[in-house]
């Protein structure tokens, strides 16, 4: 199963290490997402750190181990789905998100609540994740 995985689902995933980080491993999961992921990463290194309970060092040393993981995809390649997804995005944080989904044509991995509130392109919670596999 293809998936745009977003930065809080990877950072969440970091921080709780359960079944979720699980799912960055499982065999049937692809996961795609911005190449802006890593630039988000850098600012939030800290904070993740601090969260999880793991050293700087450990949480860098464990985002390295997976990036294998995800497919990273960069805006040109995604470019002309822009518009359409900031037309259906319910969040503009999320727009690239979309754009990415609407031209893998394949659901995005996320929490959050409010990307629910559209109808064009899936988003799938964890739970409802673990309940597909």
């Amino acid at each position: 199963m293809l998936l745009v995985v977003d930065a809080n689902e990877l950072f969440s995933a970091m921080i709780a290490r359960g079944k979720a980080l699980d799912l960055f491993f499982h065999n049937d999961i692809e996961l795609i997402s911005p190449s802006f992921i890593i630039e988000e990463f850098e600012k939030y290194y800290e904070e993740i750190a601090d969260k999880s309970g793991f050293s700087v060092e450990e949480t860098i040393s464990f985002f390295l181990l997976l990036l294998p993981q995800i497919k990273f995809v960069n805006g040109e390649e995604y470019f002309s789905f822009l518009p359409r997804a900031t037309e259906i995005s319910p969040d503009p944080k999320d727009v690239h998100y979309f754009a990415i989904a609407l031209k893998f044509n394949c659901p995005i991995w996320s929490e959050e609540r409010k990307l629910k509130e559209q109808k064009h392109v899936e988003v799938i919670t964890t739970k409802e994740l673990l309940g597909r596999i």
